[in-house]
Formats: C-alpha cells, structure tokens, sequence
C-alpha cells in the first residue's frame, strides 16, 4: 500500500495506542495465572494479536468483556501449577518481543515447542537464549541461530549468564518465566540495555503478585515457586507511537496527546527531553502531552536504552537548525529494517543529509524538505517518521508499505489525517 502526505499544518487531540510493550507482558502474566484476569484498553495492532494468539495456543482463553471495545477476560492457563498447550507451534509475526518473551515461558512445558514467524523476525538473532536456556533444564534448537526454533522443558531454575547487549527482551522473558521453576535462579546479566524495558517487566509481574530482585540491574534473583495472581491491569497508552505525533505539533502546528502516563516507566517517554532541547513548547498534565511549535535548534541526545525513538528523532532533527546528534546507532541494527541505514537514505530521498560513519552516531542536517517517494522498509516506525516529517515539504510525499504500521499503530494514518483536517480547530479523534 502507498500512503500520499501533502504538507500542511495541524492541530487537535488524538488518544495515543496503547502500548504493545505492556499488552504483551500483562498477556504473558495472564497466561500464567490459574485464575481469571481482566485488561483493560488492549487495543490490537499485529505484535499484540500475535502475542494474543500465542497465548491462547498456550491454554489462556481470552474473550472481550461486553459492552467495552477494548477490555479482554483472560482465564489463565496454568493447571496445577502447568502449562496446559493447545498447540506445538506458536507464531510470533514479526515481534521480536512475543519471541524472545514466549521462548521461555513455553520452555515451562514439559513438551516441545516450536516458535516461527515471518518477514523481518527470521532475520533477528535468538540465538542467545540457547545456552542460558540449556544451562536452566531446557532444550533448545535453533536455525544457526534464527528462527524457527524448538524447545522443550520444563525450567528448572539455577545460576547462569545472561548478555544483556543485544536486547532485553530475553530477559524479560527469563524473568516472567522463572518465577514458576522449581528452583530459584540467580541470573548474571553482562552489558544490559534498555534497562526502562526491565523495570516494566519487574513492575508488570509485580502487578500480578511476583517478586523479582535485583543488584544494580548486574544480577538478578528470582525465587522459584512463585504464583501469578490474577488481576485487573490496565495498559498505559504508548510512548513509542505518540512519539511521531508529538513531533508533529513540534514541527507543524499543535498536537495533544492523551491517555500518557508522565510517571510512565516506557523508556519513549524520554522523547519530552529531546523536544524540549530542540525548543519545542510542552504542556503537561498528568494524563496528556501538548506539543506547540517554535522555531527548533539542533539537539543533542543519547537514544541507548530508547532505540525505538531513532525515527522520530531524525523527523525532529530535520526542522532544526543545524547539526544534531543522536547517540545509540549499535543498537539500530537488527530492527524491523537495518533502521540506521534506512533512516539514511530515504531521508536523503527528502533532501535531509544523515551521517551515519561515526561509530554509534548518527548526524541529522536540518534542512527543507522536498517531496518525492519514500519507502518504509516494511519497518512501522520508519513510516511514521517519513509521514511527520512530509507535513513541511514543499511538495507531497508518497510512502511506499505504507501498511507496515499496523505493526504498532493500525490507526496512525487516521489519527493523522484528522490533525490535518482539524488544523485550526480543537476536537478529539477516538476510537
């Protein structure tokens, strides 16, 4: 699918997604519950419907609570203190997060398990979950190292390393998993990242009656034989996908966002910071952002532990005067699409020059934008950036893949395109 973005201003109030990154964890929880859970505002994009569906082929059973649109039943699928499957295969999509948080949940299961998925996932590494996974009573096998991927348990718990330097999303996984094996585990993580991503896991499980220590985020100490409670959760709206929004009203007219949490523990929160240092206007009320446009000045800011907001930082870096820059490259490189190069090169297509050969750095000239054609890479975050920043070019800018947004944020083109109709106005755009 292409998506045509004409320039123009906007204004307005649109309610952000909600977070895919807690509606896959309160899943995960849910799932390891004997009783019934209840979640609230769980809206699906294709990450959570596949994290959905993962859950339910693990024995969950998940039906909406009547007369709502977003809130979901979830009888737990633990019997007995097992996992009870209805399936042998669990398709992950393309979500790097239903992969590497279910691989060691379904390691609980005394049967084998094998994990596919499609696209972009079979280029992402999983392989190493596989000795940490084997050191903890699992079996495992990979494709060299990709996906598909089969494993058989049950954990058992123990002491054993863990590299934290790729991603966390192991580790949240580990850390759902192992409160349930028979054993307590110590686990010792080298290099972490995105620590905010670890902190919600903690905060999710603890939701849900599960404690979970740790040393300076250096070890971690999960007592086995623990119990998921079931519970009411509701999930927050998403810092990751209001980001594009809010750089919209920076650069563009006046965007407000509700339904965020300005407590929240997602680590796209940090997008407040770089659009005050670029010099944009923020509001903030408990519960919603507003962003007003200035005149911007280039920033500069460390994206490590929130390398989902790369995207929305370049669109934002491309109206400010000068040279900005944007640590955390490294960590660009085994996304939905090599995020770093594509940034590149289809914000070159729109006349903005990204300098990516300094290692872990990425330089963004701000400068006009010229219309053209663009292509997302199937890759969501960078389609969304391609389209915040096509609202001051001189001409419309096309997107090719325009769909992959429906990775994270199905409604993106319509909340969009109601800020545009609404510029000049004030109205809110809900679904």
């Amino acid at each position: 699918m292409e998506k045509t973005i004409t320039p123009g201003s906007v204004a307005g109030t649109v309610l952000a997604p909600s977070s895919k990154s807690y509606a896959q964890r309160a899943l995960a929880a849910s799932l390891l519950c004997e009783g019934v859970s209840e979640l609230t505002n769980m809206e699906w994009c294709d990450d959570t419907r596949a994290a959905m569906k993962i859950a339910e082929n693990l024995g969950a059973r998940i039906t909406p609570v009547e007369n709502t649109r977003w809130d979901y039943s979830v009888q737990g699928g633990l019997q007995s203190g097992m996992l009870s499957p209805l399936a042998d295969h669990l398709n992950v999509g393309e979500s790097g997060l239903a992969t590497r948080l279910f691989t060691p949940i379904a390691a609980l299961c005394g049967r084998k398990i094998t994990l596919s998925g499609k696209g972009s996932i079979l280029s992402r590494p999983v392989g190493m979950m596989e000795e940490p996974l084997r050191q903890l009573g699992a079996e495992i096998k990979t494709k060299k190292g990709f996906l598909p991927l089969t494993v058989q348990g049950p954990l058992k718990g123990g002491e054993v390393r863990v590299d934290g330097s790729l991603s966390s999303q192991f580790l949240t996984g580990l850390l759902m998993a192992l409160p349930l094996a028979k054993n307590d585990t110590t686990l010792h993580v080298e290099g972490l990242r995105s620590r905010p991503y670890i902190d919600m896991t903690i905060a999710v499980a603890k939701h849900f009656g599960i404690r979970i220590d740790h040393n300076n985020y250096e070890e971690f100490f999960v007592e086995g034989g623990q119990c998921y409670e079931p519970t009411l959760y509701n999930i927050e709206g998403d810092w990751s996908g209001a980001s594009c929004l809010l750089v919209a009203g920076a650069i563009a007219g006046e965007v407000t966002v509700e339904n965020m949490n300005m407590l929240s523990l997602q680590a796209d929160a940090a997008i407040i910071n770089a659009l005050i240092h670029a010099g944009a206007e923020v509001i903030s009320t408990p519960q919603s952002v507003t962003v007003h446009s200035r005149t911007l000045s280039a920033f500069e800011f460390d994206a490590t532990d929130c390398p989902d907001l790369f995207p929305a930082l370049v669109a934002l870096a491309s109206a400010c005067k000068g040279v900005s820059t944007i640590k955390g490259t490294r960590r660009l490189l085994h996304k939905e699409s090599n995020r770093a190069q594509t940034l590149a090169d289809e914000f070159s297509e729109l006349g903005i020059r990204v300098d990516i050969s300094e290692e872990n750095t990425m330089r963004v000239e701000g400068g006009p934008i010229t219309g053209g054609i663009t292509d997302s890479h199937n890759d969501h975050r960078i389609a969304m950036a391609l389209a915040t920043a096509a609202l001051r070019a001189d001409r419309a800018v096309t997107i090719r893949h325009a769909e992959a947004v429906n990775k994270s944020y199905p409604d993106f083109w319509t909340d969009l395109e109601a800020l545009k109709g609404l510029s000049g106005k004030t109205a809110i755009q809900s679904r």
